[in-house]
Formats: C-alpha cells, structure tokens, sequence
C-alpha cells in the first residue's frame, strides 16, 4: 500500500506583473511528496523551480490552486494558523552567503527560529543551538561566531540547522549546493542524505546538477516554461526519458556522454517569454520531432498535451513520447 503524501499540490498557478503583462510563473503544476521522499525538480533557468518551492511554503501569492501538508489543505490559512503550518516546512536557499544576517552571531540566527515557533525557550534555546549544530557537522562553540568567519559549505551548514531548528517534516533545497565546490557540495549532499535516514525528512530537490539529482531523489519532475512535462522515477527517467525536452537535458550534462552525442540533441533557439508561451505544446518551437520537422504533427501547435502515465508510474506531456531515444546508458 502506497503512503499517503506527506504534501499534495493541485494546479498551482503563479502570475507576476511585470510592466503592464503578467508572467506565467507556474501554470497550472501538480506535484506531491511522500514521508521522507526525495523528490527532484530539474528544468532550464527560467523554468519555475524555484517558483514552485516557495509556492509550496506559501511565500509567493497563487492564483490558484491548492496545498496540504500531512492532509490539511494550507491555501487559505493566515496569521497564526500559517504560521504553526510553516513550521512543517522549511526552506534552504541557494546563497549561504545572503541567506544569514551578517551582523548576527550564528548561535542566534539559529536559536531565533526556534524562538519564534515556540519550540525553545531561555537556556534550552542554547542546548538545542548546540545540538542543532552538532548535527550538521560544526562544533557547538561556533555559535558565538558571525557568518563571515565561515567558508560557503559551513555556511550552508548553518542555513540548514537553522531550518532543523523549528522541526520542519518537508524541506525545499532550492540549488543548495550550486554555488559551492564540487567537493563541499558532494559533503552537503551526504549530510542532506543523513538527516534524512536520522530525521525522516522529506526534500523537493531542485538543482541544475543531474548528477547529485540522480543520486539523491527517488522520483524526478521536469519543468518547462511555468508547466510539469515528465515525472517517473529516478532510475527510469535517467533510463528511459519519454519528452524529448527531458533527453535534451539528459545529453546536455556533462559527462554524462561523448561530445557527438551531445551535438546531435543540442536544442535550438531560445525558451518563448513565458508573457506569451506558444499555443498548444510549449516546447514545440524547439522540439526535434514537432511540426517544425514534421509538418503533419500540427496538433502540437494548438492542442496542450495532458500529463498521462505510460505505465509504472511515468508521466509525461507529449504528443508523441519516446520519439528521440538516447543511446543505451551501458554502452556510452
């Protein structure tokens, strides 16, 4: 029997003004979590990742659409009630750099979350300091310390005790390890896995980084312009990828395949404005087998295709799924 999402959103929906037009941030996403669930977002810039995670925490406005985390629905709560709800839910940024106060030791940027949600009060709020840092791998005497005393991974340390510190079930790591060292984010990575095994924590992985996307995440949505286009599993999206987006992705990573393989799935052009996305498929100006190629698939241009599931599991928005196939990961 499956579990029951620890976090369920239906059909959320972004809108930003920008001038006099609105900008389709999310339009229309579904996604859920299961309990201590690693699931990874992966898209292009400009794809709505990061949207999405803070749609999730409820710190943008939706135009519509709805969240529940641990079955209640969050979308209309305000003040106090949003409040004890975010204390479910946590949020890591990309920059250790700018998401601490640089004129605050850390022991205190740390202890005032807990303050904040009631979790500690007086000499406990030090003792859960001191805890908190201990387990993300820093000395508890550092407390007293401020954050430019510490390298970019130490600081990222700290971020994510100061998440730990209200308790949270569900975390959103937006590009936690983008702007660190290749080897400072493999040691974030393992540290995220940790929690998890001790806390039972539950992650929306969002990154650039297929490779740590691959290693970490159970199951993976990909996103392009504001709309979800593939979701499976792990080993079956880096195995199998249906959209012809996804395969873009897959050989544009590197390492992951010889130069001419890379050459032969090298998208053209530029994602639309999401101001004003195509009609019907919105990657269909840059697909490989679309009506550009083949004038016969016009139903890409005016019909959007429906998130449907091939089986197992995998989902995907396409007209024409598996139509451009990666070479055999075994032999590349």
């Amino acid at each position: 029997m499956t579990a029951a999402p620890l976090l369920k959103a239906e059909d959320l929906r972004v809108v930003f003004r920008v001038d006099d037009h609105e900008v389709r941030a999310l339009d229309g996403v579904d996604i859920d979590v299961a309990p201590a669930e690693i699931h990874g977002v992966v898209g292009e810039s400009g794809c709505g990742k990061t949207t999405l995670g803070r749609a999730l925490l409820r710190l943008v406005p939706l135009r519509s659409g709805t969240v529940a985390i641990g079955g209640v629905d969050i979308t209309a709560l305000r003040g106090r009630s949003l409040r004890r709800a975010r204390a479910q839910m946590q949020m890591i940024f990309q920059s250790p750099w700018s998401s601490l106060n640089p004129r605050m030791p850390v022991g205190r940027a740390i202890g005032e979350a807990a303050r904040a949600h009631g979790r500690s009060r007086g000499r406990d709020v030090e003792v859960e300091v001191a805890e908190l840092l201990e387990l993300v791998g820093l000395d508890a005497d550092v407390a007293a310390r401020y954050p430019d005393a510490f390298s970019g991974g130490q600081r990222q340390r700290i971020a994510i005790a100061r998440a730990l510190a209200v308790r949270p079930r569900f975390i959103v790591a937006d590009e936690a390890i983008a702007s660190l060292d290749v080897s400072v984010g493999e040691q974030i990575v393992e540290l995220l896995l940790e929690l998890r095994e001790r806390l039972g924590l539950a992650y929306l992985f969002i990154s650039h980084d297929l490779s740590a996307v691959e290693r970490l995440s159970e199951r993976v949505t990909v996103m392009y312009l504001g709309t979800v286009v593939e979701r499976t599993s792990t080993e079956t999206l880096f195995r199998d990828p249906a959209h012809p987006y996804t395969v873009a992705l897959l050989a544009a990573a590197p390492g992951r395949y010889p130069r001419e393989v890379r050459r032969r799935y090298v998208l053209e052009g530029d994602p639309p404005s999401p101001i004003d996305p195509p009609p019907g498929c919105r990657f269909w100006p840059r697909c490989p087998v679309g009506p550009l190629h083949d004038p016969t698939r016009s139903v890409c241009r005016s019909v959007t295709p429906e998130l449907v599931d091939l089986g197992g599991g995998h989902h995907v928005a396409c007209h024409f799924p598996r139509e451009v196939r990666l070479p055999d990961p075994a032999v590349r």
